[in-house]
């Protein structure tokens, strides 16, 4: 019988977050595929883990996938893990899962740590819709155009980026995303863990004015808004105004309410809390 391939999420900085299942997995499988088998024996030593460890990572995930996926076949239980996290969200991963569906081999995934999911829960921006896109490009060039095209998505825009890029991807996203709340949010869950919160403008001066941050950084930046309802919303009608707006276009009241809420970054229950309260005044 073929073995059984495990996504195994590890820590993000702090070695306790870490589920009890996963510790357990990681004793019993038959080999660990770690993205830098040194990090991760920090990590096994921590915990009295002696399973043996093989590397896995960017430059030789193509071939490794392939003499991973033949011991899957042959029986052998495989644990996958990044560094930090959970592998395959924009770390090494998928070639490996893909070959082990296309081969008929069984993928669990088990649930843990996410340095982005657990920044935008966090960041107090809204969390109902939102777009994870890794890291944006070096170039400015490049990275400008990228945010173009994200410019109008609906959601809350997240991206991962290096220390000594993110003044210039804050100045970058000011001048194509305007003064948009965002949220910097570095070196989650380890000793030195610090939130920034700001308009993207103020964010882009004080990173330019101070030296690089250090460690690993999520980036933040809240959803696309319908400006000309916005200006129109100022008043304790504004929820109403856009309601009314929506239900103009074809949506019903429900769907109005909850998109209503999204542009004024509102949960479901404030916008209806604030609707009632302005029909009743």
């Amino acid at each position: 019988m073929a073995g059984t391939l495990y996504i195994v999420p590890t820590p993000i900085g702090n070695l306790a977050d870490i589920t009890h299942r996963a510790i357990q997995i990681l004793k019993e499988v038959d080999l660990i595929a770690a993205e830098d088998t040194r990090q991760t024996h920090k990590l096994l030593q921590h915990y009295a883990i002696v399973t043996k460890t093989i590397s896995y990572h960017e430059h030789n995930e193509q071939q490794r996938s392939e003499a991973l996926a033949s011991r899957l076949q042959q029986g052998s239980n495989i644990a996958l893990v990044s560094d930090a996290g959970t592998p395959g969200i924009n770390d090494p991963g998928f070639r490996l899962v893909r070959l082990a569906v296309e081969n008929g081999i069984q993928v669990i995934s088990l649930p843990g740590p996410s340095a982005f999911v657990t920044a935008l829960v966090a960041s107090g921006l809204p969390t109902d819709e939102f777009f994870f896109g890794g890291f944006l490009p070096a170039r400015s060039g490049a990275r400008r155009k990228r945010l173009t095209e994200l410019s109008a998505i609906p959601g809350t825009l997240i991206f991962y980026e290096a220390p000594h890029r993110l003044a210039s991807t804050l100045k970058d996203a000011s001048e194509i995303l305007g003064p948009r709340n965002a949220v910097v949010v570095r070196e989650l869950t380890k000793i030195h863990e610090d939130v920034r919160r700001g308009v993207l403008p103020d964010l882009a001066e004080h990173y330019s004015n101070s030296e690089n941050p250090r460690g690993e950084i999520v980036l933040l930046i809240d959803r696309a808004r319908d400006e000309v309802a916005l200006s129109d919303a100022t008043s304790q009608d504004d929820i109403g105004i856009l309601i009314a707006r929506f239900e103009s276009e074809g949506l019903d009241h429900r769907a109005a309410l909850k998109k209503a809420a999204r542009e004024l970054g509102l949960s479901r229950s404030e916008a209806y809390r604030r609707y009632v309260s302005a029909r009743s005044d």
